[in-house]
């Protein structure tokens, strides 16, 4: 198995964009996968690399727009013949995250406030 290692670039206008490098000389074939279900092959175009470094390879995707709907929605690119994951891009979208978000920063403060609360009282006691 080769070692692979897939780095996020960008996200610009709809397409995700990132850099593959390996110790093989041959572009490794990848998978697009949102939840279940498998969407094809992410774009792979081999790019130049320094004389004995790894085979490095641009990755990008485009962002299938159908698959975009209210909460979150997560893509992830595989290493076909093992199915690793190797990069996720994460979309959130729509009113509930709004309210989501909010729960959290709420449940956030809440517990800060009881850990201020619990050390003061640990300081208090020396």
């Amino acid at each position: 198995m080769a070692e692979m290692t897939l780095t996020r670039m960008r996200l610009a206008e709809g397409v995700w964009e990132g850099l593959l490098s390996t110790r093989e000389k041959v572009a490794p074939k990848l998978q697009l996968r949102h939840r279940d279900d498998l969407l094809g092959e992410p774009e792979t175009v081999e790019t130049q690399a320094a004389p004995g470094e790894p085979g490095r390879w641009l990755v990008r995707f485009r962002l299938p727009v159908e698959r975009l709907s209210d909460g979150v929605q997560t893509f992830v690119i595989e290493d076909a013949s093992t199915g690793d994951a190797l990069a996720h891009e994460t979309i959130f979208a729509g009113e509930i995250v709004d309210d989501d978000i909010r729960a959290e920063v709420s449940l956030l403060r809440a517990e800060l406030d009881l850990l201020k609360r619990a050390f003061r009282r640990h300081c208090s006691e020396d």
